[in-house]
């Protein structure tokens, strides 16, 4: 029987880099509650939200032998967790947290496939860290960056594939996980399950 994978995101970026590596794979949309739970730390949070995000999307498939892929990614400074801003005020408050700093990305990814029994899914993640390092941002320079719209939709209000890489004096980790999906850890939970790009197919 053929497996099926499926990427429980409708992130263009995710679908962008399993794309990169020759994955095929079809996109599903799951919809949970990302909200922070009291006192929980930030690599608890992505992972979590990566474990829902993959079960959700294995209760939602109709195919017997599938596998989904949950991920989800986190901006952490100094403890806080930066999620997507809600407008452009706490977009720049954002910015101006991240500016002259060093701060983490946190990517958690998780993996749900069918398991003997069928009805119930085996669930294996990953987390990936890295440091990111920022310029000291001007005024300026977080009001051209704000008027572009490019921080909608971001963890910490930047992509690291957009014009906020300018502001990026130093990566250490993976630079597919500060985008929101890394490719190492991806490929070893896929390799962990016995599952190869050429066993994949795209419905």
């Amino acid at each position: 029987m053929t497996r099926k994978l499926y990427l429980a995101s409708q992130s263009p970026r995710r679908s962008e880099l399993l794309t990169q590596i020759g994955v095929s794979f079809s996109i599903l949309a799951v919809d949970i509650d990302e909200s922070v739970k009291n006192n929980e730390i930030a690599k608890d949070y992505v992972t979590r939200l990566a474990k829902e995000k993959a079960l959700a999307g294995w209760h939602q498939s109709p195919f017997s032998d599938k596998v989904v892929l949950g991920s989800d990614t986190a901006v952490v400074i100094d403890g806080e967790i930066l999620g997507k801003p809600e407008n452009e005020q706490n977009a720049k408050r954002m910015l101006l947290l991240l500016s002259g700093k060093t701060h983490q990305v946190m990517t958690g990814v998780a993996l749900a496939q069918t398991a003997k029994s069928l009805n119930q899914p085996e669930l294996d993640h990953i987390l990936n860290v890295s440091e990111v390092s920022f310029k000291t941002l001007s005024a300026k320079e977080i009001e051209r960056y704000l008027s572009s719209g490019e921080y909608d939709g971001k963890a910490g209000a930047y992509g690291i594939q957009g014009a906020a890489a300018a502001f990026i004096t130093h990566l250490s980790g993976s630079y597919s996980g500060v985008m929101g999906l890394p490719l190492y850890e991806t490929m070893t939970l896929l390799n962990n399950a016995g599952i190869r790009q050429d066993s994949l197919v795209v419905s």
